[in-house]
């Protein structure tokens, strides 16, 4: 069993708009995945990688996330929540609202993404770093969706995701870890994106890039929640840990 890693902000208060109308009247994070709610999946991967205690950033349909929920102890975790309230404040004004809850560093995960990768490898290697921050990266190449970062000599240069460029071969993989004071730039309540942290410590060179070499899935796409649930099937139908502990980042 791995040691226990720092503490994890998981983002799941988008409207996930693209899987309407499967999202009417249930969040992302419920929707079922090989038989359950998707957040389940999620936190137990979470607590088999060594992470004991979870903040969940909610805002759309959140109450349901945390009545199916309750305190994480069915998953093999703790978990707490943030709600955005009455107006969503985007994924950096839902971390900045959360930090009195994350300690001085801590994992960052979407709400729809399943990342069967080592997170204790991922952490040696952002405190190896010495920086502010790390952004894990999967070569991508446009195969699963538009690459978005410059990846080169183990660093990264560039993260757009609003114009990505034909320099950009590489995805962010969707987990990064980042110190609170990352975002001492925002106000508290501020809307504002993540892709806005990554952008200024890339341009204060305090952003580490590690390439992944599993590939992620998500559910944000109908595609992608076809993808993960035949991955999720199988997986419980060959009863295997869906991350072998001999494979490298």
């Amino acid at each position: 069993m791995p040691n226990s890693l720092p503490k994890l902000a998981l983002l799941a208060g988008g409207l996930a708009t693209r899987l309407r109308p499967l999202t009417e009247k249930i969040p992302k994070s419920l929707l079922l995945v090989a038989g359950e709610p998707f957040i389940s999946h999620q936190l137990r991967l979470l607590s088999r990688q060594g992470v004991r205690e979870v903040v969940i950033c909610l805002g759309y349909l959140g109450e349901q996330v945390q009545q199916f929920v309750g305190n994480g102890s069915a998953f093999g975790c703790h978990v707490d929540y943030v709600f955005d309230g009455e107006e969503l404040r985007g994924t950096g004004g839902a971390i900045k609202g959360a930090l009195p809850l994350l300690g001085d560093h801590f994992f960052i995960m979407y709400g729809d993404s399943y990342l069967p990768t080592s997170f204790s490898r991922v952490h040696d290697y952002y405190r190896s770093s010495g920086m502010a921050g790390l952004m894990t990266v999967f070569h991508n190449d446009n195969r699963w969706d538009v690459s978005n970062v410059d990846f080169r000599e183990n660093r990264i240069i560039n993260y757009d995701k609003r114009t990505p460029a034909a320099t950009m071969k590489y995805i962010d993989y969707g987990l990064g870890i980042l110190r609170a004071e990352s975002f001492v730039d925002w106000r508290r309540n501020e809307i504002f994106d993540l892709a806005r942290v990554y952008e200024s410590l890339i341009a204060k060179e305090q952003l580490a890039g590690l390439e992944i070499h599993e590939r992620f899935f998500e559910i944000g796409s109908q595609e992608g929640l076809l993808e993960t649930n035949e991955l999720l099937r199988e997986l419980h139908r060959e009863n295997t840990e869906p991350f072998n502990r001999t494979n490298t980042v």
